[in-house]
């Protein structure tokens, strides 16, 4: 017996062993599939992918997916397969999920070239809209609407009507979503779309409202005035919605304000601040959109910034930057993003981003954008208290490898010096020491910053003098000069080279500080740098640019008048201006011409008194005096940086246009405040109206006394307040209810009492009468305490039927 008990336990364990194994044979071999197929179907060899058409009519759903992961593959990688569109649309029907997503797909990239088969599997598309499963519901109106063929037009907007009024808010979402489609490919069925919105803008579901906004800036974007009665709704719900439902939400919302809503108006506060006066609507979209502020979606926070900044008084500005500055390092790319619109309200909240100036710093692995978006966000925070270490940034910057870093950290620099007067003499320092770079970028960028400093410095000196002071001490603007004017042979770079000339016959008259005590004087007054600088470019006029030929001329000019009886200087005026009269640019020609008309009453001979080519073409003769007010004086110092008005960008803020430079069609072009918005009426709807007062009935407040309270119709009475309609009972008869036993004697009472009222006539309509007004709490206070002694006949009667109504409640 034992031996056979041991036999039949070993071959149970063989057959177990033996199903364990072909079950684990199977498992595996699914997963192997499994993790080849990324792969395995990328590589399609010419007799797979001639197998495919069979595949396709093959009666196994295993071969049949192979097929489809197989042409979805080629699809990927650019191949046309158009081929095997009459085999895939037979599959439609599939009942696998997975296969007919597939043919979807497929569908929705080769209905267009082949729509005549295409329209053969729009009665199962037509069909799919009544499945029971909302994912394929959502999925036929998909393909349906993506089949770019016009003449199904009106189908697909029926099957819009239809699904928008699906009870699954992922159908409506779909549906929402297939409206611009149908736009783009025929809007001549504008009208019955703008119906199929205002329906879905009535959806309560927070899923499917996004969507909605999409699909009316597409088809209606200038019919904001049917946003009137959701927009407190859309407001309430914008917290509900999905992550890009609300950037398309917010931006639809923030068109709508700018149109229909008044904007802030400034008024004088408590302590002489000034407040801003909100309308209570748009201070609802404030309110509701400040929490999205904390979103994981930088889109999101970006669409949020936007409104307070276009929307928001100004003392909600600073709610802006931490949050833009928390999503700097997410990514390269959200970061070049954020710092573009960074800068475009880096003038607002210069003062919010200085507190964290260090946060924008430039890195090494920057890319050049984002480095130069960096440093014009750096010096738009300059200010008295950060200016040491963003000098000492500035000068660091000016070592990069990238040549419009190195020029913008130089302007920069030139920034500091004129925006913080104290910083002056520590930029010059730093301007002088990259004047001896070897780096020819490094050299020219110096030279033009200091041309503006010297030029604004000796224009404040001579303002100061003016009004009767005396000019700061800090630093000599003529010293600069002198020192440029040495190394002018050192530089190379066609423009710093004529800024330095410019400079040097600017102020060639000015009086030069003395060395050692003794004056440093030139010929008849002039600065001993300036005949040599002109020395030295006639020998090198020929090899020179056009801008820098234009510059030497002018100096000729200048220094001639300043000393036309010096013989060095009129030998090397006739030299330049004979070497000018036949340059090759024609620009050199005609200054050349044009001053030595205008130097025809400080020297007749120009080109010499053997020029025979030198015709007289008549006219006023200036004088010396004449010609000196006419080169020197009127001379404007440069342009400060002036920034942008912020109010007329048009919502260049946040938008796609702000990477660009242009506007696009996709883009949310915001309009110009109205002096006064619409009224608030129009935005009130149902859901905004109070709830209607309740008032007690007469008999309701007679039998309760000023001592009750209402409460709910329940076994075991409680303090609080009772819905409208619930009997009212005095505080006396609360322990009544207390005891199980005693309630069941009130009970028998009630049904004798009962049966002595079906014996009166009339009787029925007064107690059904009395039972829905509420007058049951007598009854309570009868039975409780017997305090009813006072009330008249009437009133027992309506007692007892109060209680039979208690009775039918409890039972």
């Amino acid at each position: 017996m034992a031996a056979l008990n041991l036999n039949m336990l070993t071959e149970n364990a063989s057959r177990l062993g033996m199903r364990l194994q072909e079950t684990l044979s199977e498992h595996t071999r699914d997963l192997a599939i499994a993790r080849g197929t990324g792969s395995a179907y990328l590589d399609n060899p010419e007799e797979k992918v001639k197998n495919i058409a069979k595949q396709l009519d093959s009666n196994s759903d295993r071969e049949k997916l192979e097929a489809m992961k197989r042409l979805i593959a080629l699809i990927s990688r650019g191949r046309n397969v158009s081929e095997f569109f009459a085999q895939v649309v037979k599959n439609v029907a599939s009942h696998n999920l997975e296969i007919r997503k597939l043919v979807y797909i497929y569908l929705l990239r080769y209905a267009e070239q082949e729509p005549d088969l295409a329209l053969l599997s729009i009665n199962t598309f037509q069909k799919d809209l009544s499945d029971p499963n909302p994912l394929i519901r959502a999925m036929a109106l998909r393909v349906l609407s993506g089949i770019k063929v016009p003449m199904i037009g009106s189908i697909v907007v029926l099957a819009i009507k239809k699904c928008a009024a699906d009870i699954s808010p992922y159908v409506r979402k779909a549906a929402t979503l297939a409206i611009p489609k149908l736009y783009h490919l025929d809007s001549s069925h504008q009208p019955e779309l703008i119906k199929i919105i205002c329906t879905l803008l009535k959806d309560q579901s927070p899923l499917s409202i996004g969507s909605v906004a999409v699909a009316f800036d597409a088809v209606c974007p200038t019919r904001l005035d049917l946003l009137h009665q959701h927009y407190r709704r859309l407001c309430r719900t914008l917290i509900d919605v999905d992550e890009w439902g609300q950037v398309d939400l917010l931006n639809l919302l923030v068109r709508y304000a700018r149109v229909m809503l008044p904007r802030p108006i400034p008024a004088n506060g408590a302590n002489g601040t000034t407040d801003y006066e909100v309308d209570s609507d748009l201070k609802l979209l404030l309110t509701s959109a400040e929490p999205l502020f904390q979103s994981q979606n930088p889109a999101v926070v970006l669409a949020v910034a936007r409104v307070f900044y276009y929307l928001g008084p100004p003392t909600d500005l600073p709610k802006i930057v931490p949050p833009l500055l928390r999503l700097l390092h997410i990514s390269p790319e959200i970061e070049r993003v954020i710092l573009t619109n960074l800068v475009l309200i880096s003038s607002a909240l210069s003062e919010v981003l200085a507190k964290s100036y260090t946060r924008l710093l430039v890195r090494a692995s920057d890319p050049r954008q984002v480095k130069k978006d960096k440093v014009r966000l750096l010096r738009a925070v300059i200010n008295a208290e950060n200016y040491p270490s963003l000098l000492r940034e500035f000068i660091c910057y000016a070592d990069d490898a990238d040549d419009e870093l190195v020029a913008d950290s130089i302007q920069a620099i030139g920034y500091i010096a004129r925006s913080v007067p104290e910083s002056t003499q520590q930029c010059l320092t730093a301007l002088m020491t990259f004047i001896q770079s070897k780096h020819d970028v490094i050299v020219t960028n110096a030279v033009l910053v200091l041309k503006s400093l010297v030029q604004i410095r000796m224009q404040q000196q001579q303002n100061m003098i003016a009004l009767g002071g005396l000019p700061p001490q800090t630093f000599s603007p003529l010293e600069i000069i002198s020192r440029l004017a040495r190394r002018i042979d050192d530089l190379r770079h066609p423009k710093s080279r004529a800024c330095v000339v410019w400079l040097v016959g600017q102020y060639a008259a000015s009086a030069v500080p003395a060395e050692n005590g003794i004056p440093v004087v030139g010929p008849e007054g002039i600065a001993p740098w300036a005949p040599d600088v002109l020395r030295k470019l006639a020998k090198s006029f020929m090899q020179e640019t056009a801008v820098v030929k234009l510059q030497v001329v002018t100096l000729a000019a200048k220094l001639l008048v300043l000393c036309p009886s010096d013989r060095t200087i009129v030998l090397l005026n006739r030299y330049v201006f004979s070497l000018a009269r036949y340059d090759l640019d024609y620009d050199v020609r005609d200054r050349a011409r044009m001053l030595s008309s205008l130097l025809a009453g400080v020297n007749a001979n120009i080109y010499g008194e053997n020029d025979d080519g030198h015709e007289d073409v008549g006219g006023v003769v200036l004088r010396r005096e004449q010609v000196k007010v006419v080169l020197f004086e009127g001379k404007a110092s440069p342009a400060e940086d002036v920034p942008k008005d912020a109010d007329d960008d048009h919502g260049r803020f946040g938008s796609l246009a702000a990477i660009t430079g242009r506007w696009t069609g996709s883009d949310n072009y915001l309009p110009d405040w109205l002096e006064e918005g619409t009224e608030s009426s129009l935005r009130d709807s149902e859901a905004d109206a109070p709830p209607p007062p309740v008032y007690a009935s007469q008999s309701f407040a007679r039998s309760a006394g000023p001592t009750s309270r209402a409460s709910p119709v329940i076994l075991t009475p409680t303090n609080g307040p009772s819905p409208s309609g619930s009997f009212v009972r005095q505080e006396g008869a609360k322990a009544a209810y207390m005891d199980l036993d005693k309630f069941y004697e009130d009970a028998e009472e009630t049904e004798e009492s009962e049966e002595g009222e079906s014996e009166e006539d009339g009787s029925g309509e007064e107690d059904e009468d009395s039972s829905e007004s509420g007058s049951g709490e007598d009854a309570a206070s009868a039975e409780g305490e017997g305090e009813s002694d006072e009330e008249d006949e009437g009133e027992d009667e309506d007692e007892a039927s109060g209680s039979s109504h208690i009775q039918g409640t409890t039972t």
